[in-house]
């Protein structure tokens, strides 16, 4: 006999985690498919705008704000040893997905969500539910399915989604270090085929995240070779560089990243988080647009079952919504890194910055949402 759900979320990381806590908290039945068991490191920048943080009172969810980094500055620099300072409007705290997908997993659980460990193989539409199998083939049936799988999943071809079709050139890099690094700062160093953004987490530790072109990698083989040859030509990344100590092993390393265009519904599962779109790092909002998407899509469930709407009206108003909240922001994250990834392009839009101080903020806002209530 299938277990049945109301809810089947694929995929647990922060989307997925927050939508089954706010989903859960209404009183529906979830269950989330997570391939990993919690707590494990991501390719991720770590730095979330405090945007969210009404948001998470509202779930109960405590980060324990005062023990974290508050980031508020902004630091750009490139490989010419241009560089620009900008405070931001909103701000916002370093905290590793080490720690916050595991806060969230055990406010889930406590919350009566359940938790499946397994890969989903396949999510089928069958009548009016869905049909959710794992890799060691059991079956689920839930009413609404979230797809919450991140960048790149063998869901997306199962789909035959688009942006999975053509290969991406995109690359990311993270590791955590110790040494001397601003508490308050987020940084990003530009370099050739990339970026590095750099922020403090939790016990004084340095996320270094950088993006690059896999054919700028490939020119070197390895990430020591690609990092003395081609970040070490960015002076403020090198002086940072040359003192840390790196914390990880081995950093971790995940290809084919893509940035195309994504539709926020596929195959009447509303996507959340990165399987919806992928905001340009750069911009340093991708953890709250993830959080914010979990928001708007268990605020369409809870439409969906308790105003009684058919399922054309919920994949409708999801869509619209989405594209409303996030579709701008990512077509400047787009245009931004565009202008950025070009040497000469940067070090003129930093002069330019410097002429024009309001010019910065606006971009920033273009970027960010307003407090999430």
């Amino acid at each position: 006999m299938k277990a049945s759900y109301e809810i089947g979320i694929v995929g647990g990381g922060l989307a997925g985690l927050t939508a089954g806590i706010h989903l859960s908290q209404l009183g529906f039945s979830v269950v989330i498919f997570e391939r990993q068991s919690y707590p494990h490191h991501k390719v991720c920048g770590e730095y979330v705008s405090k945007e969210v943080l009404p948001y998470f009172d509202s779930l109960g969810i405590d980060v324990q704000l005062e023990q974290l980094p508050q980031l508020n500055r902004l630091h750009l620099t490139t490989e010419k040893g241009k560089e620009l300072w900008q405070d931001l409007p909103l701000g916002g705290f370093g905290i590793s997905r080490y720690v916050l997908d595991e806060l969230l997993y055990k406010k889930a659980l406590a919350n009566g969500v359940q938790f499946v460990f397994n890969k989903v193989q396949q999510v089928a539409f069958e009548g009016n539910s869905f049909i959710i199998t794992t890799s060691n083939k059991e079956i689920y049936e839930s009413t609404v399915v979230l797809g919450a799988w991140g960048k790149r999943s063998s869901l997306d071809k199962a789909a035959s989604r688009p942006f999975i079709q053509r290969r991406s050139p995109w690359m990311g890099v993270k590791a955590h270090f110790e040494g001397d690094f601003a508490d308050d700062v987020i940084a990003l160093h530009n370099f050739r085929g990339g970026y590095c953004g750099m922020s403090k987490v939790e016990q004084h530790r340095i996320n270094a995240c950088y993006l690059v072109d896999t054919r700028v990698f490939q020119e070197y083989g390895s990430v020591d070779a690609l990092e003395a040859a081609v970040l070490m030509k960015n002076p403020f990344w090198a002086a940072w560089r040359t003192a840390a100590k790196p914390l990880f092993e081995q950093p971790l390393i995940i290809s084919q990243i893509s940035f195309e265009r994504k539709a926020p519904i596929v195959d009447h599962m509303l996507m959340i988080g990165d399987s919806a779109g992928l905001i340009h790092p750069l911009c340093g909002n991708g953890m709250a647009m993830a959080i914010h998407a979990a928001k708007l899509a268990a605020e369409g469930c809870e439409q969906f079952f308790h105003q009684h709407q058919n399922r054309q009206q919920l994949e409708r108003a999801y869509q619209t919504i989405w594209k409303k909240t996030f579709q701008a922001r990512l077509q400047t994250g787009r245009r931004i890194q565009q202008l950025l990834l070009r040497e000469n392009m940067s070090n003129y839009m930093i002069s330019l910055a410097q002429l024009f101080p309001g010019l910065v903020p606006k971009i920033i806002k273009k970027t960010h949402g307003l407090p999430i209530g």
